[in-house]
């Protein structure tokens, strides 16, 4: 399916995208911001003064403990799924421009597939043929070693 195909159809040429999609993309951009820190500094700020007033009480304590325990669980569920989205279309993008090479070898438009051995046997791979170049450019400090720059 092209993208032509995917966005044949939809409303101003975006794609349809799932509630959770987004509110995650919203929530994302927001929570991103220079306002946003500011405000719950701000919050962490005045629920600190407000302990003198009510004795750093174990509620006081409990208030702040709760609020940050929730935000920080699901905020992992967002940014998850905004690494996520956001993995998959640099793949995507990547796969696109590595079929397009002159001659690239096509197990590498998986690589995120791959196990931790076969990753370590490409990576030493390019790791050689780093070396040879920069044998090949004068630069016998890493050659000599057999070591990348």
């Amino acid at each position: 399916m092209t993208v032509r195909n995917m966005r044949q159809g939809q409303a101003g040429g975006h794609p349809r995208r799932s509630l959770f999609t987004r509110f995650s993309q919203a929530v994302a951009r927001y929570a991103g911001k220079p306002a946003t820190f500011v405000t719950a500094a701000g919050l962490v700020a005045v629920w600190a003064a407000t302990g003198p007033f009510v004795g750093y009480s174990e509620t006081w304590q409990l208030v702040i403990n709760t609020s940050t325990t929730i935000i920080t669980f699901l905020m992992v569920f967002i940014i998850q799924n905004s690494q996520n989205r956001d993995t998959a279309a640099v793949q995507i993008k990547l796969d696109e421009l590595i079929s397009k090479l002159e001659g690239p070898r096509e197990i590498l438009l998986d690589l995120e597939e791959l196990d931790e051995g076969e990753l370590e046997k490409l990576r030493q791979e390019f790791e050689e043929l780093a070396c040879k170049a920069r044998a090949a450019k004068g630069d016998k400090r890493h050659a000599e070693r057999g070591t990348p720059g």
